[in-house]
């Protein structure tokens, strides 16, 4: 049985946009005490953040892959045609995340010239999270069919 490494990009990515997210939070609550005077980006830049980490995160995940299945109409089924399910759903799954790439390059490219409201950047940076996203997820269902040899009873995960 093969397992992913611990450590990846998407994961290493994620974990250090949350604890820069921390960081920015914190900023945040302590800039509401009489203290000192917090800046006026840190609210932007959390939900930016917070859109980021989680977009990066789910591209780990799917890495893992790790997202919630119900399996147990497929274990009923003989290897080969759980095997055929299997490439059916991520083929299908392709093309949506293939759809969903083409939509996040438009999108980036139609708020390349929007300024962002305190943040030194425009909104495309933004958008670029599902973009980048999308295109890890596409990576990590093309390896899982071209690594897809048999399927026991669930999914393994592929590196």
């Amino acid at each position: 049985m093969k397992y992913p490494r611990n450590y990846s990009i998407e994961g290493i990515v994620a974990s250090v946009l949350f604890i820069v997210l921390i960081g920015v939070v914190l900023i945040q609550v302590f800039g509401r005490t009489p203290l000192f005077r917090g800046p006026v980006w840190t609210e932007e830049a959390a939900r930016w953040l917070w859109v980021w980490m989680a977009f990066i995160g789910i591209a780990e995940v799917e890495r893992q892959d790790g997202q919630l299945k119900m399996a147990f109409l497929a274990e009923l089924l003989p290897a080969g045609a759980r095997r055929i399910l299997y490439t059916v759903i991520d083929l299908v799954y392709l093309g949506i995340v293939g759809h969903l790439t083409w939509i996040g390059y438009r999108t980036v490219l139609r708020t390349w010239d929007n300024v962002t409201v305190t943040l030194p950047t425009t909104d495309a940076v933004l958008y670029a999270s599902g973009l980048v996203a999308a295109i890890l997820i596409f990576h990590r269902i093309v390896r899982r069919l071209l690594g897809r040899r048999d399927v026991s009873v669930t999914r393994e995960p592929t590196l």
